[in-house]
């Protein structure tokens, strides 16, 4: 069972930056192969797409973050980034990562993002 794990959620303040991390648990040869995104879902809201990245390095944002956030991935290390700048009391959520290949999905368990004063 491949497993994704997300960290480096927290409280931050309005203007300020996070930066995510999310680790897959497959080989290097593999995880390449893998299109990974990252969600947020805030209180009373759905869960929505926030950025993903193909496995080809294709790159896709959420308008509401466009020039904000960055998705980048390491191969190397079968983990993908979400750096977030400027960030704004909407954007707080708990966000996930997603790994897709072929017809499996696989979802983290969440991590939590702040934003406040």
């Amino acid at each position: 069972q491949v497993q994704v794990v997300e960290s480096g959620g927290g409280l931050v303040q309005p203007g300020g930056s996070l930066r995510l991390s999310c680790a897959a648990s497959v080989s290097r040869s593999l995880f390449r192969f893998y299109d990974m995104g990252w969600y947020r879902q805030a209180p009373g809201k759905q869960r929505e797409l926030v950025a993903d990245i193909s496995s080809g390095g294709r790159t896709n944002y959420a308008d509401s973050v466009k020039g904000r956030f960055t998705i980048s991935r390491d191969n190397a290390k079968n983990t993908v980034y979400l750096q977030m700048n400027s960030l704004q009391p909407e954007d707080t959520a708990v966000y996930y990562c997603n790994g897709r290949y072929g017809i499996d999905t696989y979802w983290g368990q969440g991590t939590q993002v702040t934003v406040s004063s």
